[in-house]
């Protein structure tokens, strides 16, 4: 594939604008969109710069609609989102702190109800379903990956599960700072 011809700075400037009414893009990743792009680094820094000045470009209101989309549009438990953000080059105190704010109010064990009912479907009825330990573990392992915490999520499929002892067994995954 060929690389594409470096962009002096009104061209990257339109390349940017035209990124932006695309999609949302956060500081970094357009940043980083840009640099790939430009024929001179010092574009990128008067790109962004101008693109502040004139509010299309804001971290905190992108970092804001993306984790309320995200609660919203997926029902996605906090570390998913925290992880979402940070692949998209939020800074993570922002990140951090936005999530926070989002969901404030959300009773994860209602959202887990609700993800559930809605994302995870059997042939069987889902509390016979989960009596067989391999779908236990696949519903188990698909709600750690939507971001719910494992005490919650083996609270929940307790409740719905007919045979709990099978989730004696579960040990909650160790978090690590990095996720």
């Amino acid at each position: 594939m060929r690389k594409k011809a470096p962009l002096p700075a009104q061209a990257l400037w339109d390349f940017a604008v035209k990124a932006l009414a695309a999609r949302a893009h956060s500081s970094g990743e357009l940043r980083r969109k840009l640099a790939a792009r430009a024929e001179r680094a010092a574009d990128v820094d008067e790109a962004i710069a101008r693109l502040r000045d004139y509010g299309y470009l804001n971290d905190n209101r992108f970092a804001e609609n993306f984790a309320g989309a995200k609660l919203e549009n997926n029902g996605l438990g906090k570390s998913r989102v925290l992880i979402d953000l940070r692949q998209r080059k939020v800074s993570p105190a922002l990140a951090q702190r936005t999530v926070e704010r989002v969901y404030k109010d959300v009773d994860e064990m209602e959202l887990i109800a609700s993800f559930v009912h809605r994302k995870v479907h059997t042939k069987a009825p889902l509390a016979e379903a989960l009596e067989d330990p391999k779908t236990l573990a696949s519903v188990y392992r698909r709600l750690i990956r939507a971001g719910f915490s494992a005490s919650n999520v083996i609270q929940s499929l307790k409740r719905i599960a007919k045979k709990q002892d099978l989730l004696e067994g579960f040990e909650p995954p160790e978090e690590t700072e990095e996720e």
